[in-house]
């Protein structure tokens, strides 16, 4: 491991400056990513600046009726908050579904969101990867690519996004809050994570330097009756083949309002517009909730170890729509 410096911040703005006066510094939140790519050498930062102690660790509700969730919360007094977990069971179900209970004491809602993904090409220096040295290949294409990308990938990277929580955040509209030498901004996580296009080793849209301060979800009803359901290889902490976030309001037999996000399907945590469109407005049974995920999934290009992620998905879709949809019912 290169050795580096350690510096705690006391507060955001002597955050910002550390991180600005040493272009080799990186934000240092729980680490369960971050230092995991540091002992590989995929991350050789030359100083880390130390963020946990900032005061972004609360759960506050807006003035609109939505939650705004600190940067430095951990995953696991996220599941556990009584707002989230009766307004947003899907983002508890979520967090749960995602690691250990040691890491997601750990964790935080901001590193989480920045976790990279875990191609074994990717953490492997010896071998070539578009992430890391832009140019070099994606030798995943052509060899171990049973896990990748089905959607959104292109000939540069076919990788996935691990996280969990950034599915259900997506499902939900939340948008992402940040801070930079030149004052606040914010993005809708939609937007949050870059097309991998031909740059695949630009991630997210964050400007340089910039620090997440937290996370804004919106007043959402339909949330209230959601779920998240992750498919892994092995029942213990393992990421996922491919996971769903949805949430359901149906009204007398029809679709009045439906959340759809895909993970472990493409680069970035996948907002299911397409089936979303399908499904509003019209029959709420299995039926639909099948022709919808084909509309959603007409656009997967599966490798050629990875199309049963085609079925899974649609199985998905399926399965949850339809037990929120029994739910609803009663």
């Amino acid at each position: 491991m290169k050795e580096f410096g350690y510096q705690r911040a006391l507060d955001v703005s002597g955050a910002l400056a550390l991180l600005d006066a040493d272009p080799d510094a990186r934000f240092l939140g729980g680490g369960t990513n971050l230092v995991d790519l540091m002992k590989t050498g995929v991350e050789r930062p030359g100083r880390l600046v130390d963020v946990r102690e900032l005061p972004l660790d609360r759960i506050e509700p807006t003035e609109d009726g939505g939650l705004r969730i600190g940067a430095t919360v951990t995953n696991s007094d996220l599941a556990a908050h009584p707002d989230v977990r009766r307004r947003y069971p899907a983002l508890t179900q979520a967090v749960l579904a995602g690691a250990s209970g040691q890491l997601r004491n750990m964790a935080t809602v901001g590193g989480n969101l920045l976790q990279r993904t875990r191609c074994g090409y990717f953490a492997d220096v010896t071998k070539p990867c578009n992430k890391r040295d832009l140019g070099s290949g994606c030798p995943a294409i052509e060899g171990e690519h049973h896990n990748h990308a089905i959607l959104g990938a292109s000939d540069h990277c076919v990788a996935t996004h691990p996280s969990d929580l950034g599915v259900a955040l997506t499902a939900f509209g939340a948008v992402v809050t940040y801070e930079t030498a030149d004052g606040p901004g914010e993005l809708p996580l939609t937007d949050f994570y870059l097309p991998v296009g031909d740059t695949p080793h630009l991630e997210t849209a964050l400007p340089p330097g910039a620090l997440i301060t937290g996370v804004v979800l919106p007043p959402a009803p339909v949330a209230a009756n959601s779920r998240y359901r992750k498919v892994r290889e092995r029942a213990s902490y393992a990421f996922a083949i491919g996971s769903i976030a949805a949430a359901l309001d149906v009204r007398d037999g029809v679709v009045h309002e439906v959340r759809l996000a895909f993970g472990a399907v493409a680069s970035r945590p996948w907002r299911a517009h397409a089936a979303e469109a399908a499904l509003t407005g019209g029959p709420a049974d299995a039926e639909a909730f099948a022709a919808a995920a084909d509309a959603e999934l007409a656009a997967a290009r599966p490798l050629p170890h990875n199309g049963y992620k085609v079925t899974l998905m649609r199985n998905l879709v399926v399965a949850v729509l339809s037990e929120l949809a029994e739910e609803a019912a009663r």
